[in-house]
């Protein structure tokens, strides 16, 4: 098992499969872009699979999501995740995007295995949209949406992030689209990960700040009575349900203390946070010919040093070097 020192243990493995993305959203990353990894850089598709099914068959990972940059870049996607799915015991698979271009791949996903998927969007007006991504791609992702919904790529979810001065009067319109859609909306607090280090705690709109705005137009019932264990998100339940909506508050309300989740980047590093700014290089692992039994024990290593929170209260606190789009959501 993927333990640490404070009896956590990871179940839930994010795979990043590229660093690439076809938008530029101002929280992400410049509008030049950035500088991409080089092929040989990136694991193959073989290596992938190798550390999935090393996760899942010795390491206790039970649930696998595929991210990136964005996922849909990758050429072996539907490979990777056909392979994954024929794993015994066989993982949940889930997928981070923007949602461009699901609307073509949507079909072909699901027959592969993938079980469900997490859509960005932010936005429901088109020139918000192309003001936050740089790019006018606002209809790819309504029809990608609607594509994994008909593939039956369900529950469809929906992440979206408010930025001051963007989108910070839409949660309500935002809500009111996803129940009517039957999508399961996610807000998700704006988080220190962009490569220009220019995020500002000040000017965050909070967890707080996101549902005052909603209860302006919803009745918001928390669901069930327990503590959300190592679920992100807080859930509501919509006018009575049995629509719901989640907050993700990883800045003002982090959930660490129940952390469940491993990384995996592109370039094949263990990161034991999204925060960490250390990491375990296992593409260089496999590539000098270790067996599984040592990368599974560099895993675990890399792990058990995992840290009690993230810290971004701390005033000490350091933004990692790499992005998200680096990184992985």
């Amino acid at each position: 098992m993927l333990r640490d020192t404070y009896g956590r243990v990871a179940t839930d493995l994010r795979v990043s499969l590229t660093d690439r993305c076809n938008l530029r959203c101002t929280y992400c990353m410049p509008e030049e872009g950035l500088q991409w990894l080089g092929k040989p850089e990136l694991l193959t598709d073989d290596e992938i699979v190798r550390l999935v099914r090393l996760a899942v068959t010795e390491l206790g990972v039970t649930d696998v999501r595929f991210t990136g940059g964005e996922p849909l870049l990758r050429p072996g996607l539907t490979g990777i995740v056909e392979r994954c799915a024929a794993l015994a015991p066989r993982p949940k698979l889930s997928l981070t995007t923007n949602g461009i271009g699901l609307e073509r791949t949507a079909p072909a996903l699901k027959a592969a295995g993938l079980d469900r998927v997490n859509v960005s969007l932010d936005t429901l007006r088109a020139d918000v949209f192309h003001r936050l991504t740089r790019r006018r791609r606002h209809g790819d992702v309504l029809r990608g949406l609607a594509a994994a919904r008909a593939a039956g790529l369900e529950p469809v979810k929906v992440n979206s992030v408010l930025m001051s001065g963007f989108n910070e009067d839409e949660a309500p319109d935002l809500l009111a689209w996803a129940v009517a859609e039957g999508y399961e909306l996610r807000f998700i607090e704006q988080m220190p990960l962009d490569p220009q280090h220019g995020w500002q705690r000040d000017g965050m709109i909070t967890a707080g700040d996101i549902l005052a705005s909603l209860r302006t137009r919803f009745t918001l019932t928390p669901e069930g009575e327990t503590e959300r264990g190592s679920a992100p998100a807080e859930r509501w339940l919509v006018d009575g349900g049995p629509a719901r909506v989640g907050v993700i508050a990883s800045v003002t309300r982090p959930f660490c203390r129940a952390c469940d989740r491993t990384r995996l980047t592109a370039d094949g590093q263990v990161r034991n946070c999204l925060f960490a700014r250390e990491e375990t290089d296992l593409r260089a692992a496999l590539r000098s010919g270790a067996p599984d039994e040592e990368v599974a024990r560099l895993w675990r290593e890399a792990m058990w040093g995992k840290k009690a929170g993230a810290g971004l209260d701390d005033p000490s606190f350091v933004q990692p070097d790499r992005p998200m789009s680096a990184i992985g959501g």
